[in-house]
């Protein structure tokens, strides 16, 4: 590796905020509430409320929490810290993109009205009223009077404000023992659980939490929640040490607790993997002799475990991908309808071109289950094809992966393919990694290398070594800084001139990747330093002017890089891997921020010609192995590194796994007869 001369310090650093990984978490959140504000922000007569406009106090405070975790600004509450979230991308060049469906809530300025008086009542923001009608639906405001922690719906409310809202409202009935007061909470830490990863809870973990927060009887507050169905209960038996059980004794169970839609969606799942695999697969060509004759090269082994069976799970680097595309080519060859599928525009085109002008489809997960792309659906609903092919698998979340299962017709056979090493999927689950722990079907195991010093690289911090590496034309570069004010000097300095002048990537193709959006060298600081220096202007649009890099969140799970084009009446123009989107105006504030950085949980699904990933000091503790892996394997020619966090990174890349997630589909899918890969 190569390492720059240092710099002399330009600045003090002014009080970085731990970059926690629960930051993508305010990403999701604020992309749900999208589709249900627009709707309602027209019924509202007095229009937009800003943070704290007008308000003061416990008011101001929870709307400003709100907006907070709407806009991305602040992360959720991370009850149940896991792993970094990642952030994908979505669709290809030269059309115009639909516009995001929105919830079919409308209420009327009746129902807003009097939502808002009843958070007036309680001393909360009455601008809060269409997220409330949103959550709760009709009737919302009896609700709210009846059970002021229902309150804790609202994404971005905090315990605290809840409890504040109940007690205006309840007076000397309001106390922490309070039986709806404990259902809320049951639910609100299941919610926080599923924003960290986990589909559901062990009880003594969720107990634990309960009392933490001051629910007097844990275990009561738990039974009530399920009583009133607001939650479900598991007892799930566990094997034995070595796989055994002890005979005359009572097998080991665990007790989980968690939310319907994600229970549904694992048991959905699971039985869609079974079918999958135990349906017969459809033939292509000659048969299982037309396969083993196409079955040569670096994709034969994939080839051949396609031939015979209805769902394969495949795992490489990105230099696997010619294997998939390969074994697109043959079964098409063959006969078969076959689809690609991706999770990101620019992912999609650079597949697509990996695949062939005469190749098979290749279209994004989300345009796949939306039914904006592909191949359509038969008459019984499935999807029309032979074999689907899922790229970059990981990023699946347990509700998608069921979507996508399900919609298989008897007969199709499914691959999935992904590096095991990134970050996991935005969503609750860890489908990729839960199937490839179970082993119900076949695994191949790419053995294309990826190649280069970055390959040697991103390889050796799979297996927990970082490595040095020799890296004769700069493909690795070390920029070691004191502290924050100079790696925001560095990441300026690198983007706008270091990079396009000695490696010969221009500025649009380099990404900055750093662990948070907080503090003086996240994503909020890097984007402002890297507009005044590239693109410089008053924000004329909603903050933002023609030319500026962003990213566009337009549903949950989805990140669109785009440029901004301009702005007229109907919106904010903005131009996605060659996609026109217009962003209506009230979404722009939730919706759009600039992109010349991001977080690896936004860049996750991407790459670059040239990557700058900034480490400061203070982002130590947002380190992990699959945060590094995906941060640094984002650089395809070169990659510059502003270190400095001195041992932490060696030691994350060592030490620090991918935090574990709670989920029930290994034992789901343990239940169902399959095939040992």
């Amino acid at each position: 590796m190569s390492t720059e001369p240092e710099t002399t310090k330009d600045g003090e650093p002014d009080g970085t905020e731990a970059a926690e990984v629960s930051e993508a978490q305010a990403e999701l959140e604020a992309q749900r509430v999208e589709r249900e504000r627009i709707e309602r922000r027209k019924a509202e007569k007095q229009g937009p409320v800003e943070s704290g406009t007008k308000l003061s106090g416990v008011a101001a405070d929870l709307l400003a929490a709100v907006r907070a975790v709407e806009s991305g600004e602040k992360p959720v509450a991370a009850v149940f810290a896991d792993e970094p979230r990642r952030a994908a991308v979505a669709p290809e060049p030269v059309r115009r993109l639909p516009r995001p469906v929105a919830e079919p809530v409308r209420p009327g300025a009746g129902s807003v009205a009097a939502v808002a008086e009843v958070l007036v009542a309680g001393g909360a923001p009455q601008g809060l009223a269409g997220q409330v009608l949103g959550v709760l639906g009709e009737g919302a405001g009896d609700r709210l009077r009846e059970d002021p922690w229902q309150l804790l719906r609202v994404p971005g409310v905090r315990l605290e404000q809840a409890d504040g809202f109940a007690r205006a409202l309840l007076g000397g009935e309001s106390s922490p023992g309070d039986e709806r007061r404990g259902r809320a909470v049951v639910g609100w830490l299941l919610e926080q659980a599923a924003l960290a990863g986990h589909t559901v809870l062990e009880l003594p973990a969720l107990t634990a939490a309960l009392a933490q927060r001051g629910v007097p009887e844990p275990d009561d507050a738990v039974q009530n929640a399920l009583a009133e169905g607001e939650a479900l209960v598991f007892q799930d038996a566990l094997e034995a040490e070595g796989g055994e059980g002890v005979e005359g004794a009572e097998a080991a169970v665990r007790v989980l607790v968690g939310l319907e839609r994600y229970a549904l969606a694992e048991e959905s799942l699971a039985d869609g993997v079974g079918r999958v695999i135990n349906s017969v697969p459809k033939e292509g060509g000659s048969g299982a002799e037309a396969w083993e004759a196409a079955a040569s090269g670096a994709a034969g082994e994939l080839v051949r475990a396609v031939a015979g069976h209805g769902l394969v799970l495949h795992t490489g680097g990105a230099a696997s991908r010619v294997e998939v595309a390969e074994l697109m080519r043959v079964a098409q060859g063959l006969g078969l309808r076959v689809w690609g599928a991706v999770h990101g525009p620019v992912g999609r085109a650079r597949f697509a071109a990996l695949v062939g002008e005469d190749g098979p489809g290749v279209v994004t997960v989300a345009g796949l289950v939306g039914g904006l792309e592909g191949p359509g659906r038969d008459a019984e609903g499935a999807f029309d094809l032979d074999l689907l092919v899922v790229l970059d698998a990981p990023q699946l979340d347990v509700e998608t992966a069921a979507l996508v299962v399900e919609s298989l017709p008897d007969g199709a056979r499914l691959v999935l393919s992904g590096d095991p090493g990134v970050l996991w999927s935005v969503g609750a689950g860890r489908v990729f990694a839960d199937l490839l722990a179970v082993r119900v079907c076949p695994r191949v195991a790419s053995r294309t290398p990826d190649p280069g010093p970055l390959g040697e690289l991103v390889s050796g911090i799979g297996v927990g070594e970082l490595n040095q590496v020799e890296a004769p034309g700069k493909e690795v570069v070390i920029v070691p800084v004191r502290d924050a004010g100079e790696a925001l000097h560095r990441t300026v300095q690198l983007v706008a001139d270091s990079v396009p002048r000695a490696i010969g990537v221009p500025v649009e193709e380099t990404v900055v990747i750093t662990p948070g959006h907080g503090g003086a060298v996240g994503t909020r600081a890097l984007n402002a330093a890297l507009k005044e220096r590239l693109n410089p202007g008053p924000g004329r649009f909603g903050g933002f002017d023609a030319g500026d890099r962003v990213v566009y969140s337009p549903v949950p799970g989805r990140v669109l890089p785009g440029v901004v084009l301009g702005a007229d009446s109907e919106g904010l123009r903005l131009s996605c891997s060659g996609e026109e989107v217009v962003v209506a105006r009230e979404q722009v504030e939730r919706c759009v921020r600039h992109g010349w950085a991001l977080t690896a949980h936004q860049a996750v699904g991407g790459r670059w010609p040239a990557a700058v990933v900034v480490l400061p000091g203070d982002a130590a503790q947002a380190l992990s192995r699959p945060w590094v892996y995906t941060a640094f394997g984002r650089a395809e020619r070169h990659l510059s590194v502003v270190h400095g966090v001195e041992q932490a990174l060696p030691r994350a890349v060592a030490e620090v796994p991918a935090k574990p997630r709670t989920t029930r589909l290994p034992l789901l899918l343990s239940a169902r007869p399959g095939e040992d890969g």
